[in-house]
């Protein structure tokens, strides 16, 4: 396993970390039980994943993944969760509800500290109303010990752009020690400004969903390759029609995948690519992926040249 430091943090973290939402939240919507998800976690433990990502809202993984870490040293693993703040960014929510949703996480997760404390989905627009009316309850319980590093998450699927973190990033850098973006293949737009903006005030940066939607998908990403011509988003010679990223797929490239998780890590921002499978035959083989986490310079080159300028939920 290949380890990275997370930014100004200094803590030095597996560049492929195991989260537990996505599609089947840790196991949780195709019926896994506790046993099935602690052999998960030893085997990510075993093969050198150190991160571990959740949230109070993944149904019951805090819990699921508290209860498969018991027994683990505390020292050889950091945890990362995150608050819900008012959807609609209603700034008279009360505060002590962070404090509260700290507190629920800590017994969840059977610990006295969570390392990485994130305010969900932060978009632009409520950026000032978060920090203001929330951040001196997450100050409160850093000096408590139970919160190390503050942090926010991206809403990709309303705001492709991804303007939250820009807005954090510019108007607040040293407010945020971690950001949580969407970085890969067909969603490259944050490497514009965002990513640029971390590197330069050491924010560090975890990689969500980065081959998640479309690419796991064969047709559905060939469907989406035809709708982005259509649409003049792409050329028509750009890429082929039928099978439009198997290029890639060659020597320690096992799959669109593999290729995928190696372009995600492949930009000196990216502390950690954030994996959401429940399986451990695919967890395995998206570390394999990492062993080089690079593709080919042309590859590489060739992927920036055709998608860069997009900014899609894709």
């Amino acid at each position: 396993m290949n380890y990275r430091t997370l930014g100004r943090t200094g803590l030095r973290v597996s560049l492929l970390s195991q989260g537990t939402g996505g599609p089947s939240q840790f196991g949780q919507r195709r019926g896994a039980d506790q046993a099935e998800q602690d052999r998960l976690i030893r085997r990510c433990l075993d093969l050198g994943i150190d991160l571990f990502d959740t949230h109070e809202s993944y149904g019951d993984s805090e819990a699921i993944l508290g209860r498969a870490l018991r027994g683990v040293p505390r020292g050889e693993y950091a945890l990362v969760t995150k608050w819900a703040y008012p959807r609609d960014g209603d700034p008279s929510g009360d505060p002590k509800d962070l404090a509260r949703s700290v507190e629920r996480s800590l017994r969840r997760l059977n610990t006295d500290h969570i390392e990485v404390m994130m305010f969900h989905g932060l978009l632009a627009e409520h950026h000032d109303m978060v920090v203001e009316r929330y951040m001196p309850v997450l100050e409160r319980l850093r000096e408590q010990g139970k919160v190390g590093y503050r942090g926010f998450s991206t809403r990709y699927i309303v705001d492709p752009h991804q303007s939250g973190a820009l807005t954090g990033l510019t108007r607040a850098p040293d407010l945020w020690d971690v950001i949580m973006l969407k970085f890969g293949i067909l969603n490259q737009w944050a490497a514009r400004e965002i990513l640029p903006l971390a590197l330069r005030h050491g924010v560090g940066v975890l990689n969500m969903a980065a081959v998640r939607i479309r690419l796991p998908k064969p047709d559905l990403l060939a469907e989406t390759i035809a709708e982005w011509k259509s649409r003049g988003l792409l050329t028509r010679d750009s890429i082929p029609d039928a099978n439009p990223l198997g290029w890639l797929v060659r020597g320690d490239v096992e799959s669109v995948i593999g290729a995928a998780y190696k372009f995600a890590a492949d930009h000196p921002a990216i502390s950690s690519v954030i994996t959401g499978t429940s399986s451990i035959e695919h967890m395995e083989s998206n570390v394999r992926a990492m062993e080089r986490p690079y593709l080919r310079q042309a590859d590489r080159v060739r992927l920036e040249r055709i998608f860069s300028h997009i900014a899609e939920y894709a």
